[in-house]
């Protein structure tokens, strides 16, 4: 190689980063990435505090990041080139069997797990009706076969055996449920939530744990709403090879009357809000996507009301649940740090669910200890 040759090298590719520099310093800022599905990181605040910790640096890193001129296109090529050289995984997703990206789940603080275990016996002891306790396993656990050879993610079941075991309430077969039925649809490919069929499974060992009559799944009446959903795992992946998922329903929202509660206020809402299936975010079709508080009033007047203390993944649980109860209740106190015990009395609950994905339960411990007021 010789020395003209290496100059218009060196030339070539300061003139690419300088580029990029200038493009992505023109270019306005975005706050929310569709793909990703998140918002974007705002520049950094400087001030002495956040230069003494060192956050001023993190932030402005994380900024430059989100903001550089074809950012979509550089997580792509990352995601083929991990792709090409062999690597299973980028970004904690493992790229699986039949096109399905599934997230890699890593072992949890146990001392945390127990903790967050003790506000669900807090809560039992705070009302005054049963509580019912469950864990949902993820697609890394129940869809096993389809990870790449030797990938290492946590026990799941070993570690929803363990809770269980701490818990003084009763508890819900949910990981049996969804095991019966593996080789069915129960997952997105692209995403970390249950499908419909998936909540259905989930719906039954609900009602079986109730010792209540689950109604039949009525295939007759499924209805998929759109084929060109790319979900979360799909965002954080940088994998854009893969077929889309399509989402299904299988019950009806009329005759429902749907409140929501996104900043205390009351606001009419429907079981199924179709503007989202216009967007990335289709799975926020199911009610409307994550509030603190959402109340369905069903048909069901002499049925029992039931409150489900829960993650995102209820969303599409709770369409199955108007064929059983006269009010479901859904509370996440993620965002809602209103007393249960007392959400249980004003509301006159019957029976209260917890209800939590796995990677959800292992890292909510500050936001559960709601339960235990």
């Amino acid at each position: 190689m010789n020395k003209k040759y290496c100059i218009f090298l060196t030339v070539l590719f300061s003139l690419f980063i300088g580029g990029i520099l200038v493009g992505s310093l023109l270019a306005p800022d975005k706050e929310f990435s569709e793909l990703e599905n998140r918002y974007l990181q705002t520049p950094p605040k400087l001030s002495w505090e956040n230069l003494q910790s060192g956050k001023f640096m993190e932030d402005a890193e994380d900024y430059v990041n989100d903001h550089v001129i074809g950012r979509d296109l550089w997580v792509a090529l990352k995601a083929w080139s991990e792709r090409l050289s062999g690597k299973q995984e980028n970004n904690g997703v493992y790229f699986g069997k039949n096109d399905t990206l599934i997230n890699r789940l890593d072992e949890p603080d146990y001392d945390t797990l127990m903790t967050s275990a003790g506000f669900v016996n807090a809560l039992v002891n705070n009302v005054d009706v049963p509580v019912y306790f469950g864990i949902i396993p993820s697609a890394a656990e129940i869809w096993s076969d389809r990870l790449p050879e030797g990938a290492p993610t946590a026990d799941e079941k070993a570690i929803i055996d363990r809770l269980y075991d701490t818990v003084q309430t009763y508890t819900i077969d949910v990981y049996s449920a969804l095991e019966e039925h593996k080789d069915e649809d129960i997952y997105y490919r692209t995403d970390h939530h249950w499908t419909s069929l998936g909540a259905y499974y989930g719906y039954t060992a609900l009602m079986e744990a109730m010792g209540m009559e689950a109604e039949p799944l009525n295939e007759d009446a499924k209805v998929t709403v759109t084929d060109s959903f790319y979900g979360t795992i799909f965002s954080s992946s940088g994998v854009r090879w893969v077929a889309p998922d399509h989402i299904d329903r299988y019950i009806s929202g009329d005759g429902l009357k749907v409140t929501a509660y996104f900043d205390g206020t009351p606001t009419d809402s429907t079981l199924y809000v179709d503007s989202y299936l216009d967007k990335k975010d289709k799975y926020s079709s199911f009610l409307g996507g994550n509030q603190p508080l959402c109340v369905i009033e069903t048909e069901h007047t002499d049925a029992p009301k039931v409150l489900v203390i829960r993650d995102s993944y209820s969303d599409s649980l709770a369409p199955f649940l108007t064929q059983n109860f006269s009010e479901i209740h859904l509370f996440d106190p993620r965002m809602n740090l209103n007393s249960v015990k007392d959400y249980v009395e004003t509301n006159e609950i019957d029976q209260v669910v917890v209800l939590y994905s796995i990677s959800n339960f292992i890292s909510s411990s500050k936001d559960l200890f709601v339960l235990s007021r």
